[in-house]
């Protein structure tokens, strides 16, 4: 039995999402128990200079290397805030702040902007892709000096420089703590950005025929509309309240389902660099043709998130699931979850609490895990999911040298 704590802040960056957890087992026998899990906001003015980057903000080297060690101080003083009134971790995984990430580019897509390198063999006619690119602030070194627990961090690296997406990290994860031996299962995590895992029943060769991949804007662009409209003043749409009142506009769905990304087949990946600021500018440039209210356009919006992710399940899922379990922020969006099941009728939809893992912590309870993994020498990518070339162990190993 192994005490480890989980951190990650997602693309909404509404907050830490700190998990600390008891795990026993490996893979098949994998155990988790939730011993306590908080979100720790960011100080306002740290996370407006982290969206400000995010929107492309730019930054100095100086600057670049402050944010880093800012965001690592929070995420020790989460993890030390988490463990006062309950048993003291061995490990730290953290994922960190996610700034940037650059998806590798397919190859039509690279022919298409002309990128083709020849290789070493002048008859091949073999394209050399620039790899992915993606950037996770909070440094762990430093989480492990400020703790003095080992941490383990830049999960995403390794899966990167094997030709994959480095996202999504959490199938491997989902497999072992939620897939059923009877149902087909679809694990829909609405965070900033919507993620799927898809879990065959647990049967013969069951985890090679799991699948996932980022199905688009999750809460992003809702949350960007209630800042917009109301000044700054609100962070997000508590209950999904006020889409609820509004009208959804139809055809504009239909024209923001033209974006390419919903049409590349997995694996693939995205983040705000795509469905964020000027994604959203653009919404509201559209919206003005016919003539929708802030209610209007965050019906809309909300939809659209809901649309999606039901477009990727028709495109791109070997089969429709019998189980659909939320997890992430918009799990607990009510008005969201009404429209996925309203356009899902012969689907269950449930949360991943109904099967007993907490639906606000399973993305940190998951990093817990791939850290405890990692220390242990398992692999914690699926290659079929993010595209790397190979099952790989994941993190750098962080102890606290001083």
């Amino acid at each position: 039995m192994t005490c480890v704590i989980g951190l990650i802040s997602g693309t909404s960056v509404d907050g830490i999402d700190t998990a600390l957890v008891e795990i026993t087992g490996t893979e098949d026998d994998l155990k988790v128990e939730l011993l306590s899990g908080e979100t720790y906001p960011y100080p306002t003015h740290l996370r407006e200079q982290i969206l400000e980057v995010c929107r492309g903000g730019s930054l100095s080297m100086a600057q670049l290397a402050e944010l880093d060690d800012a965001i690592a101080i929070q995420f020790a003083l989460c993890a030390q805030a988490i463990q006062k009134d309950g048993k003291g971790a061995a490990l730290i995984g953290s994922h960190g702040q996610t700034v940037y990430h650059r998806p590798p580019l397919a190859p039509h897509l690279a022919r298409d902007k002309g990128q083709e390198v020849r290789g070493e063999n002048a008859h091949s006619s073999t394209s050399h892709l620039p790899l992915g690119y993606s950037l996770q602030l909070g440094r762990g070194e430093t989480i492990a000096q400020i703790t003095g627990i080992q941490t383990i961090s830049n999960f995403r690296v390794a899966d990167i420089a094997a030709g994959g997406e480095g996202a999504p990290l959490v199938s491997r994860v989902d497999a072992y703590l939620l897939a059923s031996p009877t149902q087909h299962r679809c694990i829909q995590n609405i965070g900033g950005i919507s993620n799927l895992t898809y879990l065959p029943p647990r049967q013969g060769n069951w985890l090679e025929r799991i699948c996932g991949w980022d199905t688009g804007p999750g809460n992003t662009l809702l949350d960007l509309a209630v800042h917009h409209f109301t000044h700054g003043s609100q962070t997000y749409d508590r209950d999904g309240a006020w889409a609820r009142q509004g009208q959804i506009c139809d055809e504009l769905i239909q024209l923001w389902l033209e974006e390419d990304f919903f049409h590349i087949p997995p694996p693939k990946s995205t983040g705000r660099e795509l469905f964020g600021w000027d994604y959203f500018q653009q919404c509201l440039v559209e919206s003005h043709v016919y003539h929708l209210n802030p209610a209007d356009l965050l019906a809309t919006l909300t939809e659209f998130t809901v649309a999606s992710i039901l477009e990727s399940y028709h495109r791109f899922l070997p089969q429709m699931p019998n189980e659909v379990l939320l997890c992430g922020g918009g799990s607990r969006n009510l008005y969201l979850k009404e429209r996925l099941q309203a356009r899902m009728e012969s689907v269950r939809i449930l949360t991943t609490d109904e099967v007993g893992v907490s639906g606000d912590f399973k993305e940190a309870i998951a990093f817990a895990v791939l850290a405890y993994w990692r220390n242990l020498g398992i692999p914690g990518n699926l290659p079929q999911v993010t595209g790397a070339k190979a099952a790989l162990t994941l993190g750098n190993i962080h102890p606290p040298f001083l």
